[in-house]
């Protein structure tokens, strides 16, 4: 299983933290979704079919793109 943690700048409220949570969760593979409001930090573990691209662009096609390290 494969798991990244990074930081979502625009997330501002409990009801974006649901929005990623949702869209993640029906990408094939993601296992768990964790985002926090208070830090913007969000962790994602995943396996096969999943993949850290097709992650980062559903993130970026609902406004949500990871912040870049």
């Amino acid at each position: 299983m494969d798991r990244k943690t990074f930081q979502v700048p625009n997330i501002g409220c409990d009801g974006c933290v649901r929005t990623i949570r949702n869209e993640l969760n029906e990408l094939p593979g993601v296992k768990v979704v964790d985002a926090d409001v208070k830090t913007k930090i969000v962790t994602v573990e995943w396996d096969n079919p999943a993949d850290w691209q097709q992650i980062k662009a559903t993130l970026t096609e609902i406004d949500y793109a990871p912040a870049e390290a």
